[in-house]
């Protein structure tokens, strides 16, 4: 019994299995080994514990734009469209299109499964970040894996379905960097191919991962200290699929917006300097909301910066002055801090206000923005601990664990309070009010909760406040018509329906829909004269040919009814709407004096 106790002793502190145990059928697994299990288990259940209110939450923002009101996603034949139409998608992300195919044809309408896909994501994501982090040498790595799951910034990712773009994107991203490495250590020609496939599913996810090759080469000099010419050839390829898929996903967009005018809106121009004061502003609020994520929203109030103050300009000589001291201690601890905030920077980049893009119509930042690039904040901090707890003698480094607790104890409920704003449109906008009280888009997204919930009379007075803010808001002035039409009132929803056209001459639901009230009201004539409009503007606008045909029947004309229909189920042979008008102006053909 005495060397049997030695036997375990001596196994359990050499970190062996304990063979005396093992050969009566038991195996008891060492700390060593049980502790990479518990260490996944907590990022899990922190995850799970976050976002678990935000589970049953409902469609946001413009969910119908991508899932429940895209003709594509609901298509038997959209995966074909998906990849090869161009102007089908808002965005050229087909493998993220693709999967919301399939969820769409998996779950339709039940938020459950979308929700789920995202959480389970997010937590794959989290595990290889802790993967990653090993591979560059962190010995906390795992701490590294679970502040990327707690994060309070993350949460926007996550709750919010149209953001699947990011989850499914990050562990493509993960995983090509992470072969990347393996390559630049072993040179294994396979772990290149899995590196350079992983980045090209990546970027055919969420392009926004363009910058990936410049890490490439960041990573080079990090570890060599200088940037070879096997690193360039190496990255060369990575280049080369960044710059067409970029050029790909431009062209995608251009030929939506030009088909789906009424869809993004107006990108925003500033001038130079506009342009410059609001990146270093930018780049200066995703650095603070990483280190003191406070005040979180879904839309950030404009901050106004045209012209620019002189005050706006201050990041750029702050951060200038540290990456320069950073630059100079680059023998020691600086080459660190400069691959970390190196990554921080270069990722941010598409995301700083360089480039236009629509969403800087409402806001100039947002959270999701930072999923990716956090991983070099994440990283720096993680390294930071490391030396520290080197350095410290015992009771400091005890101290330091009990402040850890606390801190991530603090952002798991900060993250799942925040969390729960997501349940629904209502609760989110109402709360995004309380901060933002200027943005006319929060206004017009409220309204549109209330009205889908039939609360027409406070969609009314919240459509009024955006227009108060923005009389040139498009999207409230329709949103406000079709309020006006489900009250009842024509007259007023015929007032807005027009003057959307004015703003914006090309808004395809609102050119249909004042049809849809002149149709109700009799008018078939100025009905007619809508709808032919609407399918000039979009020759394949199934909806307008069915009320076309409407129209014509109403008055008689089968002839041009029937046209109309069978235009329809050209486009869509399965619609059921063709089909049961179609059915019904032959049986007045039939009926007509004179027929057989």
């Amino acid at each position: 019994m005495g060397t049997d106790f030695m036997a375990t002793f001596n196994a359990r502190m050499s970190g062996r299995p304990d063979l005396s145990r093992a050969r009566g059928g038991l195996t008891l697994k060492p700390p060593t080994e049980l502790l990479p299990f518990l260490q996944a288990v907590m990022i899990v259940v922190a995850a799970a514990v976050i976002f678990w209110p935000a589970l049953h939450g409902g469609w946001l923002w413009d969910d119908n734009i991508d899932i429940t009101e895209n003709p594509v996603t609901k298509s038997a034949n959209g995966l074909w469209s998906i990849w090869f139409e161009p102007g089908s998608q808002r965005d050229y992300y087909p493998v993220k299109a693709s999967v919301q195919w399939a969820q769409w044809h998996l779950w339709g309408n039940a938020t459950l499964g979308y929700h789920v896909t995202n959480l389970a994501l997010h937590i794959v994501s989290a595990l290889l970040v802790w993967r990653l982090f090993h591979k560059l040498g962190l010995k906390l790595a795992w701490l590294g894996g679970l502040i990327f799951a707690v994060h309070p910034v993350q949460v926007e990712s996550v709750a919010w379905i149209t953001e699947l773009k990011n989850t499914l994107s990050m562990p493509f991203f993960l995983l090509a960097a992470i072969f990347y490495l393996d390559y630049d250590e072993h040179a294994r020609s396979r772990d290149y191919r899995f590196a350079l496939g992983l980045f090209l599913v990546a970027m055919l996810t969420k392009p926004t991962m363009v910058m990936f090759p410049v890490v490439i080469l960041l990573h080079a000099w990090w570890k060599r200290r200088q940037i070879e010419r096997d690193d360039l050839e190496a990255s060369v390829p990575f280049f080369a699929v960044s710059l067409f898929l970029g050029a790909v996903t431009l062209t995608m967009a251009s030929w939506y917006r030009h088909l789906h005018l009424e869809g993004l809106g107006s990108i925003p121009h500033v001038g130079f300097f506009s342009r410059l004061a609001l990146v270093g502003l930018s780049t200066a609020f995703y650095l603070g909301q990483t280190v003191w994520p406070a005040g979180l929203l879904p839309i950030y109030p404009l901050w106004r910066v045209n012209p620019p103050s002189l005050a706006q300009f201050l990041p750029w000589p702050v951060l200038g002055g540290l990456l320069f001291w950073f630059w100079t201690k680059r023998q020691t601890w600086g080459r660190d801090v400069l691959f970390g905030v190196g990554f921080f920077l270069v990722m941010l980049l598409p995301f700083s206000g360089a480039v236009p893009a629509s969403f800087m119509n409402n806001t100039w930042v947002m959270d999701h923005f930072l999923y990716i690039p956090i991983l070099g904040l994440i990283g720096l901090a993680i390294a930071g601990l490391e030396l520290g707890a080197r350095l410290s003698p015992p009771p400091v480094r005890y101290a330091g664990i009990g402040l850890l607790a606390v801190m991530f104890t603090a952002m798991i409920a900060q993250s799942r309070a925040y969390a729960k704003k997501f349940v629904d449109q209502e609760a989110l906008w109402t709360y995004t009010l309380t901060r933002n009280p200027t943005s006319c888009l929060v206004y017009n997204d409220l309204g549109g909760a209330f009205a889908l919930k039939g609360r027409l009379d406070e969609a009314i007075v919240q459509f009024q406040k955006c227009l108060e803010i923005n009389p040139n808001y498009a999207a409230a002035h329709y949103n406000l018509g079709m309020a006006f039409a489900q009250k009842g009132q024509p007259g007023e929803a015929i007032v807005q329906f027009r003057r959307a056209l004015e703003i914006n001459p090309n808004y395809l639901a609102a050119c249909n829909n004042l049809g849809n009230v002149f149709f109700q009201e009799g008018r078939l004539d100025e009905a007619i004269g809508q709808y032919r409009r609407t399918l000039e503007i979009n020759p394949n606008y199934v909806t307008a040919y069915n009320n076309l045909g409407m129209a014509f029947a109403q008055k008689g004309q089968v002839d041009e009814a029937t046209a109309q229909f069978q235009a329809a189920l050209r486009l869509n042979p399965n619609d059921t709407y063709a089909r049961t008008g179609l059915a019904k102006v032959q049986a007045m053909a039939r009926q007509a004096p004179g027929s057989k």
